[in-house]
């Protein structure tokens, strides 16, 4: 039996990014590890059948010492264990990741680029931007490794910098949607409009520009519109604290519904997705998750985001750090229930178009059997 080893930040990351990928995997015959940093859910990937590895990670971390003996971690795991495929999903798991295995000889190396970050998302490029390439280029010059991208602006980055060639580039946009699962649902029956945003509090991911095209709109809207902020905090060094998100969001107008596990059925009561992030996404997994659903979009003209947005048609693109724009083009869909319906069904149409879990699930395991060249079937 063949043996995969998913190396992924955090347990809770892989449930719901990953785990249909690994459980399809398995399925087929691999032998799949999940190596993560465990937050309190391994157990639920444990009960799946999988194999579970605690990763030694801080996933926004910088500090020199941690980072060396997540490296160190996985060159000894990669050494000892011998795991024919490893895919490394994440900018830090594919620089240490892959480094590990280039200089354990591993024999395949699948590294997913899902959004560089906020490393990347500045010009010119900071010097540690400048070494993590220099890395990257190492690790990558090997045979037998595909690079997996969302988008098509990270995918020039690796060609322009040398890193990868053209026969080793897969483009899959973004992890999937069950389309079953998060099944087409027309507009909620409410007086009240639900304005839905999902992520993790983190300033680039465009908290705080919501909160202030909330706030153009208060007067004429507060007893009209509600906005929901679903999202945990997080570790990221620019993660709005509590105390900060308390002061942004009153309960009432603004409402901050912290982590949620039931995002399918908050969705399903929402009207209209807005997602302002500057953040540099890879495909950001909430859009696509409201587009399945049936949800009119707005998000920002930024890298990974407006690629799940042909503007006019399923939603409306806005300039990065514009609440006014943002506030506009809320009022807008406020206005004209018939737009927010036509946009919504739209979205449904392009999410079973480009965003179907069963296409990203075959495309990953068209991959692993490359790697170990395995007839495709």
């Amino acid at each position: 039996m063949k043996n995969i080893y998913i190396v992924i930040n955090e347990d809770r990351f892989f449930l719901s990014h990953r785990k249909e990928i690994a459980l399809a995997a398995q399925k087929e015959g691999y032998n799949v590890t999940i190596v993560a940093k465990d937050t309190g859910r391994r157990k639920e990937i444990e009960d799946l059948g999988l194999t579970f590895i605690q990763l030694p990670i801080n996933p926004t971390g910088t500090n020199l010492r941690e980072e060396f003996k997540t490296f160190r971690f996985l060159y000894s795991l990669y050494k000892k264990n011998r795991p024919d495929i490893v895919h490394h999903v994440g900018l830090k798991n594919i620089l240490w990741g892959g480094l590990a295995a280039k200089m354990t000889s591993i024999n395949g190396v699948v590294n997913a680029i899902s959004g560089l970050g906020i490393l990347f998302n500045q010009e010119p490029l900071s010097l540690k931007a400048k070494l993590t390439l220099k890395v990257l280029k190492y690790s990558h010059n090997r045979k037998n490794l595909i690079a997996i991208f969302q988008n098509h602006e990270d995918e020039a980055l690796f060609l322009n910098n040398h890193i990868i060639n053209n026969e080793q580039i897969v483009f899959i946009k973004g992890s999937g949607v069950d389309l079953n699962l998060f099944n087409y649902t027309p507009e909620y029956p409410s007086d009240i409009i639900k304005i839905i945003f999902t992520a993790r509090m983190v300033r680039e991911k465009g908290v705080e520009i919501l909160t202030e095209a909330a706030e153009i709109l208060r007067s004429n809207y507060e007893n009209k519109i509600e906005f929901w902020l679903c999202g945990g905090l997080s570790n990221n060094p620019s993660a709005l604290s509590q105390d900060e998100m308390n002061n942004l969001c009153d309960g009432k107008y603004i409402k901050w519904l912290g982590f949620r596990s039931d995002i399918i059925e908050l969705l399903k009561q929402s009207h209209i997705m807005v997602f302002p992030s500057y953040y540099r996404e890879g495909l950001p997994k909430s859009i696509i998750d409201a587009c399945a659903i049936g949800r009119p979009i707005i998000t920002t003209n930024s890298v990974g985001c407006k690629d799940t947005v042909e503007e006019g048609y399923n939603g409306f693109l806005i300039p990065i750090k514009d609440s006014k724009a943002l506030a506009e083009k809320i009022e807008i869909l406020v206005k004209d229930k018939n737009l927010r319906q036509t946009m919504g069904f739209n979205s449904r149409q392009l999410a079973e178009r480009d965003f179907s879990l069963d296409y990203v699930i075959s495309k990953h395991l068209g991959i692993y059997n490359k790697l170990l060249n395995i007839p495709i079937s």
